[in-house]
């Protein structure tokens, strides 16, 4: 699967950024093994250089550690996850935010459009 990368970002961040939403939405759980260094360019079409400053960047987070032979894993542990969970939903909100007042719209009115949104996304879905 070739994937597709910003331009305006280093492609080591943005794989790191994968595979820490593949850890919050649960692809990925805690004490799996993450894909070789190898097996990963393959897969993201990048050089394994730079899977390798990923996988270094995934370790330096706390997220991911390397065991001697037997490759990289998510780490085995809870609080990171919670940790990294309230950090991206800190930082989508905070972006979302930005657009939204660059938009010109005062927190009230994102307030109650995003309330809109979701009473009209559930009414859909339960449907």
């Amino acid at each position: 699967m070739t994937e597709s990368f910003a331009s305006t970002r280093p492609i080591y961040l943005q794989l790191a950024d994968r595979i820490n939403r593949q850890i919050v939405r649960g692809d990925l759980k805690l004490g799996d093994k993450l894909p070789s260094v190898r097996e990963m360019a393959i897969e993201s079409n990048v050089n394994p250089n730079t899977v390798q400053r990923t996988y270094r960047e995934l370790e330096a987070m706390g997220v991911a550690e390397s065991r001697r032979g037997q490759g990289t894993f998510v780490r085995e542990d809870v609080h990171m996850f919670t940790e990294l969970k309230e950090n991206l939903k800190r930082e989508e909100i905070e972006e979302f935010v930005r657009v939204m007042h660059e938009l010109g719209l005062q927190d009230q009115e994102i307030q109650t459009s995003l309330a809109a949104f979701l009473n009209r996304t559930k009414e859909e879905n339960d449907d």
